[in-house]
């Protein structure tokens, strides 16, 4: 059974700093065979996008909302993916969610990737 294990989230005040990271548990599941993604869900919202890297890295994809604020990067070696949270908002506050999926390119839509983790909390205060 695969699992993905999200890790970093935490409180902080607005216009710091987080980094979320994301591992895989379980079989032996190389992440870097996959497209991983970001995605997070507000409370009271639908879950929603945030970012996506390709199994090479290359040029991820963000959501507008955090363009120029958020990192996506993986690390090989580690098998691991990391979200780099900076001049976090009060409106970044939510569970995220680390993805992965079994599909070419980089997908943007959640029902693209195949591989969830149970999430981790961010809260901002302003």
């Amino acid at each position: 059974q695969v699992q993905l294990v999200e890790s970093g989230g935490g409180s902080v005040q607005a216009g710091g700093s987080l980094r979320l990271s994301c591992a895989a548990s379980g079989r032996t599941f190389s992440l870097y065979a996959y497209p991983m993604g970001w995605f997070r869900q507000a409370p009271g919202k639908e879950r929603e996008f945030v970012a996506a890297i390709g199994r090479r890295g290359g040029s991820p994809l963000y959501a507008d909302s955090v363009k120029g604020r958020f990192t996506i990067s993986r690390l090989i070696a580690q098998n691991t993916v990391y979200l780099q949270m900076n001049s976090l908002k009060s409106e970044d506050t939510g569970v995220y969610y680390c993805a992965a999926a079994q599909a070419d390119g980089i997908p943007l839509s959640q029902v693209e990737f195949n591989y969830w983790g149970r999430g981790t909390q961010v809260t901002v205060s302003s």
